[in-house]
C-alpha cells in the first residue's frame, strides 16, 4: 500500500463542511456531484460548503461488477476510478484511510493510523471535523459464524478482495493446465452474486480453450450451494427455474436446500454430513454491515450491524448524520421487511440527497422523506443469458425480459453509473475506449 498525498482544506472555519464516509455506489457519487455543484462557486461570496470523502481504498470499482473482475474477463485497470483524480477533477477533498470512531458532542470522526506492510506509519491517526455526516460504507459478506469461512474461503467484498480472488483463480487454472492438478471450485450462495459468478467462471475456462488449453480444462468444474429451496430467491420462480437449468445445461454443478457447516482446507461440509470438494472456496451468503458501526458512539443498529434510520435518511439519533446504502436499514411504510441490499437502492437514495441536502443545509428545510420505485433487478450470466425481471415501475412493469435487451439493459446500468461520476460526455468516451478494447484485447488476461 502507498501513502496517498491529502489535500489540506481551505479555511474550514467559515464554510459547512459536508463529510462523506465509503466511496461506493452511494458516497462517490455524492461527493462527485455535489463537489462539482460546489467547487465553481467562490465560498467568500456564495454558500460553498465544502466535502470530504474518507475512503479505506485507493480506487472505485462499482461492486455489481465485483464478480466479472474477480472472474478475470473484465481487466480492472479499465474499470477502476482512482479517487485521488475523481477528487482533483469533481472538487471534493479525500482522505485516505478507515474510520475507526465517531464524536457526535464535538462533531469529528476519527481516522486510524495507516501502517505499510512491513510496518511502518505511513500517516498517523487524524480527526476530521464536520457539520454533516454522510455514513454510506457498504456491506459484508456474513459468514454466520460458521466455522472455517474466514481462514479457508475467499469473498468479493471489495475491489481488493475481488483482485485478489482474480490472483488466485488465475494461479489455480495455471497449475491445473500446466500440472494436471484438479480445480473444484465451489460457491456458497444463490444469489445474484453467485450466480453470476458462476457464469462468469465459466466463461473463463471457455476462454482459456480458445486459448490452446482446452485438453485441460475437463479437470475444472464448478459447484453453486444454495441454502434455500432454489436459487435467486428474491426473483419470480419462473426466473429462478430457468436460470438453474441453464446453469446445469453449461456444466454447472447446482445444489440447493443445503447449509454448509464448515469449511476446511480443501472441502465443504454440509450440515446433512455431504462433503463437497473444494480447492477453491468463494463465500457469496448473505451481507451485513461492518461491525464498526455498532460502535459510532450509540448510534442505532439493528442485528445485521445496519444503522436506523428516519424516512428523510437521517439516524434515528443524530439529524445531523445520515445513513444510506446498504449500511442503512430503511424500512417503507406498511411494507414488512426493510428495502435490499442492492445497488439501486443506494443510487436511489444517493440521488435523493443530492437533491435535497443543500436546501437542508441553507434554509433549514428538512430533508424530505425517501420514496422507493422499484424498477425491477437484472442480472447477466455472462454471455450466456441475462434476465429483466419486473418492477413495480418502468416499461416492463408486471413482465420480465432476457437475452440480448436484458444484456444491454444491465450493460446501460452501469453506464449510467459512469456518467453520474465523470458526467456524460466523459462516460460517454469511456463506453466507447470500453468497446474498442474489448475488439482489440483478448478476452480473459492472459499476463
Amino acid at each position: 500500500m502507498k501513502s496517498q498525498s491529502i489535500t489540506s482544506q481551505p479555511q474550514e472555519w467559515q464554510r459547512h463542511r459536508v463529510v462523506v464516509v465509503g466511496g461506493g455506489v452511494a458516497g462517490l457519487v455524492i461527493a462527485s456531484r455535489l463537489g462539482r455543484r460546489w467547487k465553481q462557486r467562490d465560498p467568500l461570496f456564495f454558500f460553498s460548503p465544502s466535502m470530504t470523502l474518507i475512503e479505506s481504498d485507493t480506487a472505485h470499482v462499482w461492486k455489481p461488477m465485483h464478480h466479472i473482475i474477480a472472474a478475470d474477463t473484465h481487466s480492472i485497470s479499465q474499470q477502476q476510478t482512482t479517487y485521488l483524480a475523481q477528487a482533483r477533477d469533481a472538487g471534493f477533498i479525500y482522505e485516505f484511510g478507515e474510520v475507526c470512531g465517531l464524536d457526535r458532542a464535538v462533531r469529528e470522526v476519527a481516522i486510524a493510523p495507516v501502517y505499510e506492510a512491513d510496518g511502518r506509519l505511513l500517516i498517523p491517526e487524524r480527526r476530521v471535523k464536520y457539520d454533516t455526516l454522510i455514513l454510506a460504507v457498504g456491506s459484508r459478506a456474513n459468514d454466520f459464524a460458521t466455522p472455517g469461512v474466514n481462514e479457508h474461503c475467499l469473498t468479493l467484498d471489495s475491489r481488493l478482495k475481488a483482485e485478489a480472488f482474480n490472483h488466485e483463480v488465475r494461479i489455480r487454472v495455471l497449475q491445473c493446465v500446466k500440472l494436471g492438478q484438479e480445480l473444484l471450485i465451489a460457491i456458497v450462495g444463490g444469489g445474484a452474486t453467485g450466480v453470476e459468478l458462476a457464469a462468469e467462471l465459466l466463461q473463463l475456462i471457455e476462454a482459456s480453450s480458445a486459448y490452446g488449453v482446452s485438453q485441460r480444462t475437463e479437470r475444472i468444474a464448478i459447484t453453486l450451494i444454495e441454502s434455500g429451496p432454489r436459487l435467486l430467491s428474491t426473483f419470480p420462480t419462473d426466473i429462478s427455474s430457468a436460470t438453474q437449468v441453464r446453469l446445469i445445461a453449461l456444466g454447472i454443478r447446482v445444489i440447493t436446500n443445503a447449509c454448509v457447516s464448515r469449511a476446511e482446507a480443501h472441502e465443504l461440509t454440509l450440515t446433512d454430513g455431504r462433503k463437497v470438494p473444494a480447492s477453491l472456496k468463494i463465500w457469496a451468503a448473505g451481507n451485513k454491515a461492518p461491525d464498526l458501526l455498532t460502535r459510532l458512539d450509540g448510534l442505532e443498529t439493528n442485528d445485521r450491524n445496519q444503522l436506523l434510520v428516519l424516512p428523510s435518511l437521517c439516524t434515528t439519533l443524530d439529524t445531523n448524520i445520515y445513513a444510506l446504502g446498504d449500511c442503512a436499514s430503511f424500512a417503507r411504510p406498511r411494507a414488512s421487511h426493510p428495502l435490499p441490499l442492492t445497488a439501486q437502492v443506494a443510487h436511489q437514495q444517493a440521488q435523493h440527497l443530492i437533491r435535497h441536502l443543500e436546501r437542508n443545509i441553507v434554509d433549514g428545510i428538512p430533508v424530505p422523506d425517501f420514496t422507493y420505485r422499484d424498477f425491477g433487478s437484472l442480472f447477466s450470466l455472462g454471455d450466456y443469458d441475462a434476465y429483466g425481471p419486473p418492477g413495480q415501475f418502468g416499461p416492463f412493469a408486471g413482465g420480465f425480459f432476457r437475452g440480448r435487451l436484458a444484456q444491454l439493459s444491465h450493460s446501460l446500468l452501469y453506464r449510467s453509473h459512469q456518467s453520474s461520476l465523470h458526467g456524460f460526455y466523459r462516460g460517454s468516451l469511456l463506453w466507447l475506449i470500453d468497446w474498442l478494447n474489448a475488439r482489440l484485447r483478448p478476452t480473459i488476461r492472459l499476463d
